[in-house]
């Protein structure tokens, strides 16, 4: 656990968290692999991170998910990271994002979606795994990366062996790309800021024990792929 006094604290303390595993992880392998979630949580760790002092061209950056939505839209998390992490000296990173475009008149139906999901893990493929660290979120649901509880497609996001499934939520708009919960689990590790009292009440519940309706309590209760939570 690390806790912080505030969110601002908590963007720059794990800013500076991060760079320090990533640069380990270039001294040790020539190159850092680094997924990041989307949402506007991770904005001021973003913006934090971006000013790092990291050999950034040897850093490649990837996506936890990604909703189903184009890539200049306001909800996509490509332009997030676009947006708010690949810019100064980050921009020289190499960035992986999971499709350059959507299908003329897109439909989420499943074979669209798993379409989309099959181009998503090709492009992975040629990735260099396991990647060293995955910035995660949590909704005060208890969903992680885009495993919603109860969502279409979660059982198979729990189980699948390729790193990319779909899912379309119930409780959250457009369908979803995201790393399965055997890809995040192969990842050399986890974070998990948390911010806010509702937000840790969830997770507390969560670490009693593992639970479908609280997918993020399949990452609490295992023992292979490291899990640092900060508190703010």
């Amino acid at each position: 656990m690390h806790p912080c006094a505030s969110p601002a604290a908590l963007a720059h303390g794990l800013a500076a968290w991060i760079a320090e595993r990533l640069r380990a992880a270039i001294a040790a392998r020539g190159h850092a692999v680094l997924a990041v979630s989307g949402g506007k949580s991770p904005v001021p760790l973003f913006e934090a991170l971006r000013t790092q002092a990291l050999d950034w061209p040897r850093v490649r950056i990837t996506l936890v998910d990604e909703r189903c939505v184009p890539p200049g839209h306001a909800d996509s998390n490509t332009a997030l990271v676009r947006t708010h992490l690949l810019q100064g000296p980050a921009a020289a990173a190499t960035f992986v994002p999971w499709f350059d475009a959507l299908p003329a008149a897109f439909d989420p139906a499943d074979a669209t979606l798993q379409r989309l999901a099959d181009g998503a893990n090709a492009r992975l493929a040629h990735q260099p795994w396991p990647w060293d660290l995955a910035v995660l979120g949590m909704g005060e649901d208890g969903h992680t990366a885009s495993l919603f509880p109860g969502a279409d497609g979660l059982a198979h996001a729990l189980h699948a062996s390729g790193p990319v499934a779909w899912t379309r939520p119930a409780t959250a708009p457009h369908a979803r790309l995201t790393l399965t919960l055997p890809a995040l689990l192969a990842t050399r590790e986890l974070v998990l800021p948390l911010i806010g009292p509702t937000k840790l009440r969830v997770f507390q519940q969560a670490r009693l024990a593992q639970d479908e309706a609280l997918p993020v309590s399949h990452l609490l209760h295992q023992h292979h792929t490291p899990v640092h939570v900060w508190l703010a």
